[in-house]
């Protein structure tokens, strides 16, 4: 299952050192059947004018650490590092993400089986379909409203789901939801907190106290 991190900083940081860690992370986690996280990354940081600025790689992020000092300083980071669970969608870099719809920036990693949307969905991956339909959410409600909205959706056309965590920031907010039937030791987000940073990520990173997430709860910093 993918990775990803939000990271939310009072002040302009570089983030090379904490992507490091990510990668570490990102390089040593394994999914239930094995599978692991080389499909490629993301990461979507601010402009000086405030527009959302990209860069995807369809290489492992643990492989590109000379790319993470490129990265300008910043406020707001999201990160996402991708596990395909098909072979003919590994590495197409137009599946990876942050996916972005200004103002708005998502990540979203999960295990749900046969869902049925109720209606025709755009998108070629389950990520894409997920986007598309909350991009139409957010043009109604407000991102937490909307959130809540979409998650419902999902819990109740999937016939299963083993994991469900989403990320959205919308350039002032962070917002994460986190939801296992089982195994919440690899499932489970992490939260870290000080007064200056504060980030979500899929696992805990060195040399921080990260605790984990309450499920099935919105959280917002």
């Amino acid at each position: 299952m993918c990775r990803f991190l939000m990271i939310k900083s009072q002040t302009s940081i570089q983030p090379a050192e904490i992507l490091k860690k990510f990668s570490i992370m990102a390089k040593n986690s394994k999914s239930l059947d094995g599978d692991w996280q080389d499909d490629g990354w993301g990461i979507a940081w601010q402009s000086r004018d405030l527009d959302w600025n990209l860069k995807k790689s369809v290489h492992p992020i643990w492989d590109e650490e000379e790319v993470f000092s490129q990265i300008p300083k910043n406020r707001l980071f999201i990160v996402h590092a991708r596990s395909s669970s098909f072979l003919h969608h590994k590495k197409v870099l137009a599946y990876n993400q942050p996916f972005i719809c200004d103002p708005f920036v998502f990540v979203f990693n999960g295990l749900l089986r046969e869902v049925s949307f109720p209606y025709p969905v755009a998108g070629n991956i389950g990520s894409q379909k997920i986007w598309k339909i909350f991009t139409g959410l957010l043009q109604q409600s407000s991102p937490k409203e909307a959130l809540l909205r979409l998650v419902d959706m999902l819990l109740k056309n999937s016939q299963s789901i083993q994991a469900l965590n989403i990320g959205l920031c919308d350039k002032k907010n962070m917002f994460v939801y986190c939801h296992y039937s089982m195994n919440p030791e690899y499932y489970n987000l992490q939260f870290f907190s000080s007064p200056s940073l504060k980030m979500i990520s899929s696992e805990p990173l060195g040399g921080y106290n990260f605790v984990p997430v309450l499920p099935d709860k919105i959280i917002c910093f």
